[in-house]
């Protein structure tokens, strides 16, 4: 087993997206850690950054609103860092398919920028990307490993794709300390609610709690795996800290696949009422449909010691709670 609690500690981190979801997640833990946290984020309105995400720290860490397409301000911020967690992304699909062109600008081209920022400035930083289970697309078989077929289904997938593979190539190439993390469905506080084109958990816990009908499109029977965001931020953690994982990419994945339907029923059990209703799926979600997925994380518990902790009970618990109390601060 891994013990990452000392190696943090004094360490210069910045973070892309840390204002985002997972970025404000692991900035707390980082923080706990004792590393000195830089935070990068552009506050683009549909994207998720939020300021009351690091509410815990805000008097802890540095910020710097800037947007990672911008080559010049990345020269000086990864200067003299330790390590890079690169999450800042456009993650909606249907805002892919709507404006490829800037989901190629985010996904692709800005990760160049970046990748090269730290090899003509910083060649010794460590560069932990958070890539997507997305680059599978509809799978062959179950669970998906890490020897898949890479066969998007949408431009998001395709723009991550490249974006990863540069990460892959930097290290090949100019030995560059990159890794690869390919995220599947990551849930938990501080994810973006006040839209429905970040994925179906957002959309279910803010329609719980506002006391609407839940919607689920399809038959409800698509399987999926799930990670609490505390489970995430310790594979990130493990694979900065772990040498053997650079020039590598790895799965996440949850121990507990379940299909959509169930999902529903396990949200309003915990939250002690709620409605749901099936229904045909928009033509526009049903074309980059995957269907069924779940992940096969040996190779990184093998390399590591990962495992997700969190159950899906305990999260889902955990994450009613959250959004109950502070709701309204995602919702403008």
């Amino acid at each position: 087993m891994m013990e990452i609690n000392q190696f943090y500690q004094s360490k210069k981190v910045v973070i892309t997206g840390g204002l985002g979801f997972i970025g404000s997640n692991l900035a707390i833990r980082l923080v706990e850690l004792g590393a000195n946290v830089t935070l990068v984020d552009s506050m683009i309105p549909d994207y998720g950054g939020n300021l009351f995400n690091i509410e815990p720290i805000k008097d802890r860490v540095k910020i710097n609103f800037s947007d990672v397409r911008e080559p010049y301000s990345l020269e000086y911020l990864i200067k003299n860092q330790d390590y890079l967690f690169n999450l800042a992304g456009q993650v909606s699909h249907i805002d892919s398919m709507i404006d490829p062109l800037t989901d190629l600008d985010i996904n692709t081209k800005a990760q160049v920028f970046i990748l090269e920022a730290c090899r003509k400035f910083n060649p010794a930083i460590r560069v932990i990307f958070a890539s997507t289970r997305q680059l599978y697309g509809k799978p062959q078989y179950l669970p998906v490993d890490e020897r898949h077929p890479l066969y998007p289904t949408d431009v998001n997938g395709i723009n991550n794709m490249a974006g990863e593979a540069y990460h892959t190539l930097y290290h090949n190439i100019y030995d560059l300390n990159t890794v690869s993390l390919r995220l599947t469905n990551t849930y938990g506080p501080r994810q973006l609610l006040k839209h429905d084109r970040q994925g179906f958990i957002g959309v279910f816990i803010r329609q719980i709690i506002q006391g609407e009908k839940i919607r689920i499109f399809g038959d409800g029977q698509q399987i999926r795996d799930m990670n609490y965001v505390d489970d995430v931020v310790e594979a990130l953690l493990r694979a900065g800290a772990k040498q053997e994982c650079f020039g590598q990419v790895y799965n996440l994945g949850g121990s507990e696949p379940i299909n959509l339907l169930n999902l529903v029923k396990l949200l309003i059990e915990l939250n002690g009422s709620g409605e749901y209703e099936v229904i045909p799926f928009p033509p526009e979600k049903k074309r980059i449909d995957i269907g069924d997925y779940y992940g096969d994380y040996r190779k990184f518990w093998q390399m590591t010691g990962w495992q997700p902790k969190i159950s899906l009970c305990e999260g889902f618990a955990k994450i009613l709670a959250y959004y109950k109390e502070n709701l309204s601060l995602y919702l403008s």
